[in-house]
């Protein structure tokens, strides 16, 4: 089994969509205890490798269709370079160590990291089928992940977590879908059949009421008295600037430099988006240090 190809499969790039597993650390305002930096930084890895797992289970799914798309068709189980029984050997392996480890854990973070692979397993063999569907699916498993950080750390999770998650998730599935439309053009369908049932203009319309959604939502958190109340905490709304620039700044990268096929790329790629993403961190830091109550 060569190790070029088990990398490729797992995909360490894709990990940092993990990430929205500190939320609940720093919006419950625990990132200066230790113990639960810890705890999350660990959860973290685990949901890294059940990831993984569930790349693993899509790449073995879709091989067929993946060969159809100028990229994916490079992809180790696509291209032959892996075969199916070393793929799923790999699967069942990571997600019998992930669930092991899991259970260092409190028991709720637990039953999230069982629900995490059940609904990503659905949305391998159905969810992703159907239109509209396919994209909600993925954003329910951003939430998932979300909560879990909450449990890890046993802090109770903010509706308006799940809220903003769930929309900013939509809001970059549906990017990722436009750029998919947009790049396999008339053999979308031959890709994926759901690929076939979206338009740019449909995408279009669905981006933009997302998009005016997730600001709005944000901007709302940010200004809520029970949030302030909750958190202690005044000024947050300063933030606000920092999560339009960065959505302006993925609609045009959409639009006018024809990307999104690959979200968690552009991330780390993308130097306006990466600054922008760390001036939104920092200041918000700085806003519970400075403006706390």
């Amino acid at each position: 089994m060569e190790l070029k190809s088990v990398i490729t499969l797992v995909r360490p790039s894709q990990w940092i969509k993990n990430i929205v597993l500190f939320g609940a650390l720093i919006f419950s305002r625990e990132f200066t205890n230790i113990d639960h930096t810890l705890t999350t930084l660990y959860a973290f890895l685990i949901f890294c490798l059940l990831s993984s797992v569930i790349y693993i289970v899509n790449d073995i799914s879709d091989r067929e269709s993946d060969r159809s798309h100028p990229e994916k068709r490079k992809r180790p189980i696509a291209s032959g370079r892996l075969s199916v029984g070393a793929a799923a050997t790999l699967a069942v392996v990571g997600g019998l160590i992930g669930i092991l480890l899991s259970m260092m854990m409190p028991v709720d973070f637990v039953y999230f990291v069982v629900a995490f692979l059940v609904f990503n397993f659905l949305y391998s063999w159905m969810l992703k089928r159907v239109v509209i569907i396919d994209v909600m699916a993925i954003a329910i498993s951003f939430v998932i992940r979300a909560v879990a950080g909450a449990a890890a750390i046993g802090v109770p999770f903010s509706p308006w977590l799940i809220v903003c998650t769930f929309l900013l998730a939509l809001f970059i599935g549906f990017g990722k879908r436009r750029h998919e439309v947009v790049t396999l053009k008339g053999n979308a369908a031959d890709h994926r059949i759901t690929l076939g049932k979206y338009s740019t203009y449909l995408l279009d319309q669905l981006i933009g009421v997302v998009t005016a959604s997730t600001v709005v939502a944000y901007a709302f958190y940010t200004v809520s008295p029970e949030v302030k109340t909750k958190l202690g905490v005044e000024r947050l709304e300063l933030t606000i600037p920092f999560v339009i620039y960065g959505i302006f700044r993925y609609l045009y990268l959409i639009h006018q430099e024809e990307q999104g096929g690959f979200p968690s790329k552009l991330l780390v790629s993308d130097a306006p988006t990466l600054i922008n993403i760390v001036l939104w961190f920092l200041s918000v830091l700085a806003i519970f240090l400075w403006f706390g109550v």
